[in-house]
């Protein structure tokens, strides 16, 4: 695999593009296809993808299925937008979404809300109808979430630098507290948790909502227990609080199962979903609401483009392809466990390094934001993409499509450890000088 370019980036980014992107300087080339798991550029070069638009293309670059069916759908005339008018297509979705995810996991008893096109829309669905549910205004998030980028979702996100990005304003009505972990192995953050709802002078509000992802994305890959995650749904039925689950980017199979809490005793009164909802690449999200909460009044939240007729196309495609029978998580705990080796390579490098996440949704700690960021230009200059995350960006992360061939993931990941070799082999020269 080649990484010898022969063009330059056109200039036209530079002078018009606002200084917000951000993946772009991190990968500077120009991409002009893919398929599976490979991205092509401009002059022909070929790089692994262990990012897949950040979760948002779970089963690749341009499934052949899910292709074939859109492009049906395009040229027959099919409805290309719809506000929320009824459509075959919306039909069909629903009716493969209830018989293929609902039913066979026991909740037929959710409702689904069709949001603004992406993650952070469905969060702020969520908190705006637990508020109205509940008639309480604070919600619980916690340390190192991360659940969108509008005001209100920005609100739940604990990371100082996004929290940022919007200036000189308030950003209220949530109680921040520990996730599992924040404290290191020996604090219970949930026995810490408990005596503060259950301390009247702590200065926490009644709750309307808890909130938490299964696993931290964004966060640096902190994967909460079966115990913690039963433990705050527990707090919150014993504090009247709605319990919202957001899987966006830990859900439809990243963690191994469809669901990122599947397993476990808890009833969400409301999930989240996004990213990958559409299996293309698409802009959908949606949100899972138990029936007893679905007290919206007509147009009482909506949006122009709450759902895209286009990705209910490939989305059912998606779901009938990939989750009409088991046999795709026993492939996901497959390259869940293949990863999870490659990358224990890389932490046995690293002094203290540890692996996070879980299912096929993998990093490794390697304790700080330059060595991790380092490795990952390293990797993008043999042919891999692949991000950090975590609150200082110490956590080199690992999400390839769930659907990348063995072989490959296995090359890209022998990649991340050579790129680890030449990192610390630079840092040690530095210290050494």
């Amino acid at each position: 695999m080649t990484t010898e370019h022969t063009s330059a980036i056109n200039p036209v980014f530079a002078r018009r593009e606002s200084e917000a992107r951000s993946y772009c300087r991190g990968f500077p080339v120009t991409f002009t296809k893919a398929q599976g798991s490979i991205m092509t550029t401009d002059d022909g070069v070929d790089y692994i993808d262990f990012l897949a638009g950040c979760s948002s293309l779970n089963y690749g670059h341009n499934d052949a299925d899910m292709k074939a069916a859109l492009v049906e759908h395009i040229t027959g005339d099919g409805i290309a937008h719809g506000l929320d008018m009824y459509t075959e297509e919306k039909a069909k979705w629903l009716e493969a979404f209830e018989n293929i995810i609902l039913k066979p996991r026991g909740m037929d008893d959710y409702k689904i809300m069709m949001t603004g096109p992406t993650g952070t829309n469905a969060v702020e669905a969520a908190i705006k109808l637990a508020r109205k549910v509940t008639g309480r205004r604070n919600v619980v998030s916690f340390t190192n979430a991360f659940h969108g980028m509008t005001m209100g979702a920005l609100s739940l996100t604990g990371n100082a630098g996004k929290r940022g990005g919007a200036g000189p304003v308030s950003l209220t009505d949530v109680t921040h507290l520990p996730y599992e972990g924040a404290f290191g192995d020996d604090v219970d953050t949930l026995a810490l948790i408990e005596q503060m709802l259950n301390n009247s002078s702590a200065g926490i509000d009644a709750p309307a909502a808890f909130i938490f992802e299964p696993i931290q994305g964004e966060g640096g890959l902190n994967a909460a227990s079966r115990d913690w995650i039963e433990g705050i749904a527990r707090l919150a039925r014993e504090h009247g609080a709605l319990i919202i689950v957001d899987d966006i980017q830990a859900g439809i199979g990243r963690s191994g199962t469809y669901f990122g809490v599947e397993g476990m005793d808890i009833e969400p009164d409301m999930i989240t979903q996004a990213k990958s909802l559409s299996g293309f690449g698409l802009p959908f999200a949606a949100l899972l609401i138990k029936r007893e909460h679905d007290i919206w009044k007509p147009a009482e939240h909506n949006g122009t483009f709450r759902g895209n007729t286009h990705a209910f196309v490939t989305g059912r495609v998606a779901l009938e392809k990939f989750w009409a029978d088991k046999g795709f998580e026993t492939e996901i705990a497959e390259k869940g466990e293949i990863t999870e080796k490659g990358l224990q390579k890389v932490a046995d490098l690293v002094p203290g390094a540890v692996l996070k996440g879980r299912g096929f949704m993998r990093g490794v700690d390697v304790g700080s934001g330059a060595l991790a960021s380092d490795i990952c230009a390293r990797a993008f200059e043999k042919g891999l993409i692949i991000e950090t995350s975590g609150a200082d960006d110490e956590v080199v992360k690992v999400l390839a499509a769930l659907t990348i061939p063995n072989d490959v993931l296995e090359r890209g990941l022998e990649i991340v450890l050579e790129a680890t070799r030449d990192a610390l082999a630079n840092k040690n020269q530095i210290a050494a000088e």
